[in-house]
């Protein structure tokens, strides 16, 4: 049972947080997804590209907390175990990196300036919360376990080996 409601809660926490951030905002932002006509073709295929893989990435982020974690993304409902296989022995946010990078394709995909600042502002946000609220939070949860991974696995920029810890 509680891998349902961990697979669950995470389902409506997709759509809730990152649905809004990286669906709705742009959406909202490029006139609800109209091409405009001063489109750059090259930036359509190369966003296209960028978006795809990055909601793959993001899924499988959020199967990990839940079904790893037993847990989901949302503070109000946090993991049970600390996530650290998959996409995570690469890079300790691959969430907030898959996001960004859906919000970076869209303004490529739209030519839309305030798409990418959107996307300058979000990337801010997400930085700040990571240092002020989540790492001292996963430091304080799982103690010298959550210390060894973040020594080992960078924050935003991805390693090429996995790690193996």
């Amino acid at each position: 049972m509680r891998t349902f409601q961990a697979i669950a809660g995470s389902a409506l926490f997709l759509v809730a947080a990152p649905g809004v951030v990286a669906g709705l905002m742009p959406w909202l932002l490029t006139d609800h997804y109209r091409m405009p006509l001063s489109a750059v073709a090259g930036f359509v295929p190369l966003g296209s590209i960028l978006v795809i893989v990055a909601a793959g990435i993001l899924l499988h982020a959020f199967a990990g907390f839940a079904l790893e974690g037993l847990g989901t993304p949302a503070p109000v409902a946090p993991t049970e175990r600390l996530v650290v296989g998959g996409i995570y022995r690469h890079v300790r946010n691959p969430m907030y990196i898959a996001v960004l990078s859906i919000i970076l394709g869209q303004a490529l995909i739209f030519s839309s300036s305030a798409v990418f600042v959107y996307g300058l502002i979000a990337a801010a946000a997400m930085i700040s919360f990571v240092k002020v609220y989540e790492e001292p939070t996963l430091a304080s949860r799982y103690g010298e376990e959550y210390e060894v991974y973040r020594r080992a696995v960078p924050g935003w920029l991805p390693r090429i080996t996995p790690w193996r810890g």
